[in-house]
């Protein structure tokens, strides 16, 4: 049951790590579920499905975006998400930042860094992200807040390889706040899904994105 599920994840994570459910491709029903046993952060990766969950769930939900974001849907989105997890370039990241600022918002996001093996996965590599930071780019932004980064372990049977992926992510974290100190509320390292999320805690990881631990298969 999604409700047993939730209450069994709130008692394993330590305490200072957040869970995301991972609802895409779920039905309000099972959310609601997820919400009647004390979730509140929901993580969607597809901005139409967004929109058709966000008047059906309660006020209080807090949604993140998690999955690769079109420029042509920024303008949709901007206002309706507590974090967008998946900032993967720079050019997204200033069109998010101009439509933030024409909205009147703030708009929270992470750096999605790419460390793993695949080339389908999007998101700066390591040394542009930190190319990034070092020429102090971020100054430039008016109304979004970069929180930390997000990352993906590459997709393997393999927990050494997996183990070693989170840690480089959870040590370009490290790198940015000694380079950048007076980035303020740069606090979250967002890694680990359903089949990794505690070696992603062991590796510094303070957010995990779980969904079919939750929820099950998806249901399409």
């Amino acid at each position: 049951m999604v409700a047993d599920e939730i209450r069994r994840l709130h008692e394993e994570l330590p305490e200072g790590v957040r869970l995301v459910a991972v609802s895409k491709f779920h039905p309000v029903e099972a959310l609601m579920e997820a919400y009647d046993a004390g979730q509140r952060c929901f993580g969607e990766s597809r901005v139409q499905e967004l929109f058709e969950k966000i008047p059906a769930m309660p006020a209080d939900v807090k949604w993140h975006f998690i999955g690769h974001l079109q420029t042509n849907k920024v303008r949709q989105i901007i206002g309706k998400t507590a974090l967008i997890e998946s900032v993967d370039s720079e050019r997204l990241l200033d069109l998010i930042d101009r439509e933030s600022e024409r909205a009147g918002v703030v708009t929270r996001v992470l750096m999605q860094v790419h460390v793993a093996r695949e080339e389908t996965k999007f998101g700066f590599l390591p040394e542009e992200l930190m190319a990034y930071f070092t020429d102090r780019r971020f100054e430039s932004l008016k109304a979004t807040h970069i929180c930390g980064v997000m990352g993906m372990a590459s997709n393997t049977d393999d927990m050494e390889r997996v183990r070693r992926d989170f840690a480089e992510i959870r040590s370009i974290f490290n790198r940015v706040n000694e380079l950048c100190p007076d980035l303020r509320g740069f606090d979250t390292v967002s890694m680990g899904m359903s089949g990794d999320w505690q070696l992603a805690v062991e590796e510094g990881s303070n957010m995990v994105r779980v969904g079919s631990l939750i929820f099950g298969p998806r249901q399409y």
